[in-house]
């Protein structure tokens, strides 16, 4: 029996949540995302932590090769990421399991 996946941008939701584990590198420098301390534009390489956090995120868009805004304090205590249209603001535990690199 086939299962019916829903396709958002020609990749699945389960396909998006492997990607996270796939140790998937960018080429440029990558910090974890409360370690920026700063705004612009970055790329997301990397999500790391168990699966609840890497379902949790990529259910919310941020998965390795997505292109983002952010906005981190310089103590990296809360940062918002602008990511597909939405804003999500994330704690400094969230933030430190998220390696991006700066575009």
């Amino acid at each position: 029996m086939h299962r019916n996946r829903e396709k958002k941008n020609g990749c699945c939701f389960t396909d998006k949540v492997r990607r996270c584990f796939a140790g998937k590198q960018c080429h440029d420098l990558v910090a974890p995302l409360s370690q920026k301390g700063q705004t612009g534009r970055v790329k997301v390489c990397k999500v790391t932590g168990d699966r609840k956090i890497c379902a949790r995120m990529a259910s919310m868009g941020v998965y390795p090769g997505v292109e983002a805004d952010i906005l981190c304090a310089e103590n990296g205590n809360r940062c918002l990421l602008k990511v597909h249209g939405g804003t999500i603001s994330l704690d400094a535990d969230i933030s430190a399991n998220i390696f991006v690199t700066s575009l």
